[in-house]
C-alpha cells in the first residue's frame, strides 16, 4: 500500500473510469489497473466494480476508499502548508544585534541564503536599549541583545527572550607590542593609566561610571559604535579596549596578531547580564521568524 495507489483511487472516484483517470494522471491504463489490482489483493477485497454507471466503489470497498480520499486530501494540505511557508520566505528580514553578537551572523546567514535566496536580509548593529522598542514595533524582526538579569521579567508577555549559550567573558584587547600582550590576565585596576577606546553603549558608559567610583576615572580616548574603528585604533597602538571574547572569534586582527586579547579576571563586568535573542509573538511573520531561529539563527 502506498500513496500513489491512494491517488489512483481518488482519480478513479472522480472520473468514474479507469481509462479517464489514467489519462488525467498521465500514466497508462494498465499501470492504474495493475496497481489497484495489487492493492485489492493486499487488502483481500474488491474496491471497484464496473457497471453501466462506470467504475464505482463496491459496498465493501466504500469505507476503505473514503479513508484513502482523506489520506490524499491530508497530504495535499501538508504540501500546500509547506509551500505557503516556503513562499513566505520572501521580502526583507531585519536583524539587529549588539556588536559582540554580530560576528556569528555572516556564516549563519550564508547557509540560510542558500536555502532561501529570495529573502533580503539586513543586519543592523545597534545597542540593546534601541533594539527592544523596534522589536515591539516590528521594525526589527530578530534582536540579539544583553539584558540585566533583574529586567528579564519586565518584558511584555508577547516579547520572547531566548537565552543564548554564550561565552560572555570580557577580553582586554591590546596592540601586539603592548606590555600587556605578554600577560595571561589583567585586573580592572591595571587599565587605569592607559588610553582606552570604549564601545558607545549605555552598558559601557555605566561601566565607566562604576569603574571611576572604585578606581578613579578611565582615560577614555573616545567612544565609538563601530567595532572596526575600535579594533583598528588598538591595532595602531593608540589605545586599548574591552570587548567580549565571542566577538573576537575568527577576527582578522586577532588572527594576524595585530591585536592581542588578554583575559580579564574581573568577570563581574557581565555577571549580572543575560545574552539572548528577542522576538515578538505579535509580529505578523512570527511563524517564519520562529522557524528561522530554530533552524539557523540561534547560537549553537
Amino acid at each position: 500500500m502506498n500513496l500513489e495507489q491512494m491517488e489512483y483511487i481518488k482519480a478513479i472516484v472522480h472520473a468514474k473510469s479507469i481509462s479517464v483517470a489514467a489519462e488525467h494522471l498521465h500514466v497508462s491504463q494498465s499501470a492504474v489497473s495493475q496497481s489497484i489490482a495489487a492493492l485489492e489483493q493486499e487488502l483481500g477485497l474488491r474496491l471497484f466494480q464496473r457497471s453501466r454507471l462506470g467504475t464505482t466503489p463496491t459496498e465493501e470497498g466504500r469505507s476503505i476508499i473514503n479513508k484513502a480520499l482523506i489520506i490524499v486530501d491530508t497530504m495535499q494540505r501538508i504540501k500546500e502548508d509547506a509551500q505557503a511557508i516556503t513562499s513566505s520566505f520572501t521580502g526583507e528580514l531585519k536583524i539587529a544585534a549588539i556588536s559582540s553578537l554580530m560576528t556569528f551572523l555572516p556564516r549563519v546567514l550564508s547557509r540560510f541564503k542558500k536555502d532561501f535566496p529570495l529573502m533580503k536580509v539586513t543586519i543592523i548593529e545597534m545597542e540593546s536599549k534601541k533594539i527592544i522598542p523596534r522589536i515591539k514595533q516590528h521594525t526589527v524582526d530578530i534582536g540579539y541583545i544583553t539584558i540585566p538579569k533583574s529586567q528579564e521579567q519586565s518584558l511584555p508577555e508577547h516579547i520572547l527572550f531566548k537565552k543564548l549559550d554564550y561565552d560572555a567573558h570580557i577580553k582586554v584587547i591590546v596592540p601586539q607590542d603592548s606590555p600587556f600582550a605578554f600577560q595571561s590576565s589583567l585586573r580592572l585596576q591595571d587599565l587605569a593609566d592607559y588610553p582606552i577606546v570604549m564601545y558607545a553603549s549605555q552598558f559601557w558608559e555605566n561601566f565607566s561610571h562604576s569603574y571611576a567610583e572604585k578606581y578613579g576615572p578611565l582615560n577614555i580616548l573616545f567612544y565609538s559604535s563601530n567595532s572596526e574603528v575600535i579594533k583598528k585604533t588598538v591595532a595602531e597602538g593608540l589605545a586599548i579596549s574591552l570587548l567580549s571574547g565571542y566577538s573576537l572569534n575568527d577576527d582578522p586582527y586577532v588572527e594576524s596578531g595585530r591585536i592581542i586579547p588578554v583575559h580579564l579576571s574581573d568577570n563581574q563586568v557581565v555577571s549580572d547580564l543575560y545574552f539572548g535573542c528577542l522576538v515578538s509573538e505579535q509580529n505578523p511573520r512570527y511563524a517564519v521568524i520562529q522557524r528561522l531561529l530554530d533552524d539557523y539563527m540561534l547560537l549553537k
